[in-house]
């Protein structure tokens, strides 16, 4: 076997005349049961014209036959991991001579570890303070506030005004368009433009206005753009935030007081906090796992990585509200601005993979099954044919693989040196 580059190699291969023989017999023996030739019964037809009369079926057989058979063969003989279809090429074959060919496949790398036990990361447990529960609750009450609708009149900070609200120039597309949104005047989350301009309008008002958002706005949309928008006022409504009471406490859940939803709060908002900063912690030490191993990777793997950035990135564009059909973007550049990251998450994958198998690290049937179950509540499907299904199309497989990759990460966390 030849290194060509990376994990890309080669193979010569010479199939003896005598299997290349035995087999033509046998294909020839099958193209011969089933051909109708005129002046002959089938199956009666001479194996010299079937061979004539057939030889390009007869030998595309062969190499289909033969080909894949002795390819496995000396994979297994070299105890080759090898990544994607194999490349064929310089095949001779001619009556009389062995079968030659050369193969190009790439292989996942062999990895040599470094440590891995005892890599530095900044962490340390996330504090809750009384303010962060006082927000938390605020927040509470506001999802289960009540609106009122109000009598008629002019629109005052802290109103809650209802508009319909259509873009009519500055984005591209299908227009903007909302028959009823609901937007705070003076609020924190309203953009001043929206606020300038409705204040003082009352239901049935109608008017246009131009609103700037910014480059990091969250639609790709509308970030960056300076859109005009017509806005006609619906109404006026006003905010009723529930009382803080026992009361209000017993409604959430099962908690007798106050004191007992505060302390539920604290003690959630310390769970997600821990969650968030061991999540950063995790994603340095893959940084650090990263750049301490150098190794080639498969380029099918990284082509592979690719794509599923490049989807990701076209559902994102769906999503608001963009074809990308008619964005005149170079994909095969868009391609390669993604490739850096690309090969970076293919070398962290297959280091996890590596450490997995080196700690016996694996996901273990009843938390592959736990895991069906969660999905099949949410999809509200039964337990028993979903787990069918993702037998069937590898899903769990792929449950599976996420399992041993987040356990993997927590035996690395564990065992990191954690700084403050």
């Amino acid at each position: 076997m030849a290194l060509i580059e990376g994990c890309r190699h080669e193979l010569e291969i010479s199939i003896p005349v005598e299997e290349v023989e035995t087999e033509a017999s046998r294909v020839a023996l099958d193209v011969q049961k089933r051909a109708k030739l005129p002046g002959f019964r089938p199956g009666k037809a001479p194996d010299s014209l079937i061979r004539k009369q057939f030889s390009g079926d007869i030998r595309q057989r062969v190499l289909e036959s033969l080909i894949p058979k002795y390819l496995h063969k000396q994979f297994e003989a070299e105890n080759l991991n090898v990544v994607g279809t194999p490349d064929i090429t310089d095949v001779h074959f001619e009556k009389g001579e062995p079968l030659r060919f050369k193969a190009e496949f790439e292989v996942v790398p062999q990895i040599e570890l470094g440590e891995y036990r005892d890599i530095e990361v900044p962490y340390h447990d996330p504090e809750v303070s009384d303010d962060d529960v006082v927000q938390r609750i605020t927040e509470i009450r506001e999802q289960k506030s009540e609106y009122v609708n109000l009598d008629p009149r002019p629109l005052q900070d802290g109103d809650h005004a209802v508009v319909a609200l259509e873009s009519i120039g500055g984005v591209e597309g299908e227009p903007v368009k909302q028959d009823e949104m609901v937007l705070e005047i003076g609020g924190a989350d309203t953009f001043e433009a929206f606020t300038e301009n409705l204040r003082g309008l009352s239901p049935g008002d109608q008017k246009e206005f131009e609103v700037t958002y910014p480059e990091d706005y969250g639609s790709k949309r509308l970030s960056g753009k300076t859109v005009r928008f017509r806005a006609t006022v619906k109404g006026v409504r006003r905010k009723d935030l529930p009382e803080l009471n026992d009361e209000f406490a017993q409604d959430l859940g099962d908690y007798r007081n106050v004191d007992e939803l505060r302390e539920a709060v604290r003690k959630a908002l310390f769970v997600q906090r821990q969650n968030e900063a061991q999540q950063a912690a995790k994603n340095v030490i893959i940084d650090k796992l990263v750049d301490q191993h150098e190794f080639p990777v498969p380029e099918t793997y990284v082509d592979r990585q690719i794509s599923n950035r490049v989807e990701q990135s076209l559902r994102a564009m769906a999503a608001d509200g963009m074809d990308p059909r008619n964005l005149k973007l170079d994909w095969e550049k868009v391609k390669e601005s993604q490739r850096d990251k690309a090969v970076r998450e293919v070398k962290a994958s297959l280091l996890l993979s590596r450490i997995a198998d080196r700690e016996a690290i694996g996901a273990t049937r009843d938390e592959v099954d736990r895991e069906v179950e969660k999905i099949a509540r949410q999809q509200r499907e039964p337990v028993a044919a979903l787990h069918m299904k993702f037998e069937k199309d590898g899903t769990l497989g792929r449950i599976a693989s996420q399992i041993q990759t987040e356990k993997t990460l927590n035996f690395l966390f564990e065992r990191a040196r954690k700084t403050a």
